[in-house]
């Protein structure tokens, strides 16, 4: 069996930007042991599938260790391929996810994701966490990921972790948002997930569920711009919506090629 394979460069204005992806269509699921050790051999931080339905498609997300339930860098690259290499005429495309229905808007050089809002709590940081970082946050939330905020952009640049201790941390915790206010974007973040083999994600969309409506409160507006500062980088643009959070980015191809399943 051979599978297509796309491999794009998410919120990223040039290729070596953003938070690479893997997309791979099917006309049907394969065994999910098989999806896993696709995305394992293709080692970026995501591989998307998805299946073509009568009203959209069926998104599913895999890092190289797990299924996620939402992954929006994922999701903007498989938009890109729909649009760019698939022949959708359509400027909306629905994606049925385990995060719900997700609506993706094709808006020129942009792609626009319609994801659910996930408002951080106040919460208490596990010592395992709290020893493993070099800094340490002015405030503590939760939603998915656990979500440290921090005074000034510098802080989240030196920001380093002790991935000996970092790793004791449960794996279904989800994830280690760190951010602030930005120097050159309204706010800035990083993302780390412990016992991963991807320790740093360069650009996180699904984190930007919980970013925007914390900022979107903090700062007293509804339209945003985000940086987040991995060695990659990636620029988004974002809208709090109340339920709903809007984040749009670009995308770039770096290539295109065959998956040989026998």
């Amino acid at each position: 069996m051979e599978l297509d394979i796309y491999q794009i460069d998410a919120f990223a204005e040039k290729v070596f930007q953003g938070n690479p992806a893997c997309v791979v269509p099917l006309k049907k699921w394969l065994d999910d042991e098989i999806l896993k050790k696709i995305a394992q051999e293709n080692y970026v931080p995501e591989t998307a599938f998805f299946v073509k339905q009568d009203n959209g498609y069926h998104l599913r997300w895999f890092t190289p260790e797990v299924e996620m339930d939402l992954c929006g860098h994922a999701t903007l690259a498989s938009a890109y391929v729909i649009k760019k290499y698939l022949n959708f005429s359509e400027n909306t495309i629905l994606f049925k996810t385990l995060s719900g229905i997700l609506k993706v808007y094709i808006e020129e050089e942009k792609i626009k994701l319609d994801l659910p809002s996930r408002e951080p709590k106040n919460s208490d940081l596990p010592d395992f966490i709290k020893k493993s970082l070099n800094i340490q946050p002015i405030k503590i939330l939760k939603s998915r990921d656990y979500f440290l905020v921090y005074d000034k952009q510098e802080e989240i640049e030196k920001i380093t972790i002790n991935t000996d201790m970092f790793n004791q941390v449960d794996l279904n915790i989800g994830g280690v948002i760190v951010t602030s206010v930005g120097n050159n974007s309204d706010f800035v973040s990083r993302f780390f997930t412990p016992r991963s083999s991807i320790l740093e994600d360069p650009v996180t969309g699904s984190a930007h569920c919980s970013l925007i409506p914390y900022w979107s409160k903090v700062l007293n507006k509804k339209e945003m711009t985000a940086i987040q500062l991995s060695k990659r980088q990636g620029k988004l643009y974002c809208i709090d919506k109340n339920e709903r959070v809007l984040v749009s980015g670009s995308a770039k191809t770096y290539s295109i090629g065959k998956v040989f399943l026998a």
